[in-house]
């Protein structure tokens, strides 16, 4: 980038700066969404749940379910890239 296109684009710096922020953190959190230990440590949590009472067998089966899908996505995507 000359100086003179360095001049001309530098009002938009921020809102690069912006913009970048942004992706970062929303692939930071996909992948933490995504993280294996993560959803593992979630699924346990559901388990103990279940086994305090906490939550009926058709909430841990539906909360359990949506925990392997985010499990299956981190790991189909994984797969892919």
């Amino acid at each position: 980038m000359g100086l003179f296109t360095g001049l001309i684009t530098l009002p938009l710096a921020p809102l690069r700066g912006v913009v970048w922020l942004g992706d970062t953190l929303a692939r930071e959190a996909h992948r933490q969404w995504t993280d294996p230990a993560v959803v593992r440590a979630e699924l346990e949590a559901v388990h103990q749940r279940w086994v305090a009472g906490e939550i009926s067998d058709d909430d841990r089966d539906r909360l359990e379910d949506a925990l392997l899908q985010r499990l299956i996505a981190g790991r189909s995507e994984a797969s892919l890239g």
